[in-house]
């Protein structure tokens, strides 16, 4: 059983909208070129293949939250997170194709 939690799109753009996220707490873990083609302004982009080596640049002091293009490889990052000791996760589900609907267009 994992202890991060689900976020939907609607709600990270409210936090987002609201002031009640920043952007160094939202971590995109696409590839370059998916970031390249559509991302958040307000994220930072650490590929899930260099999650281990960048370990120091994810803060835990506060929330966290992964996001990437579908919801498949955010879930992996945050079991993986997790058993790294952070805590305060949250998962984008629908990850970036679904933010990108929400904000009219079409990521795929």
């Amino acid at each position: 059983m994992n202890n991060w939690q689900d976020v939907t799109p609607r709600d990270l753009l409210d936090l987002l909208k609201n002031g009640q996220i920043e952007s160094d707490q939202i971590i995109d873990v696409r590839e370059e070129f998916e970031w390249d083609f559509y991302h958040l302004e307000a994220s930072v982009l650490i590929p899930m293949n260099t999650i281990p080596a960048r370990l120091s640049e994810i803060d835990d002091s506060k929330p966290i939250y992964i996001v990437c293009a579908h919801g498949v490889r955010s879930v992996a990052v945050c079991n993986y997170l997790e058993e790294q000791g952070y805590s305060s996760l949250h998962n984008v589900t629908g990850g970036m194709a679904a933010i990108a609907s929400l904000n009219g267009f079409q990521y795929d």
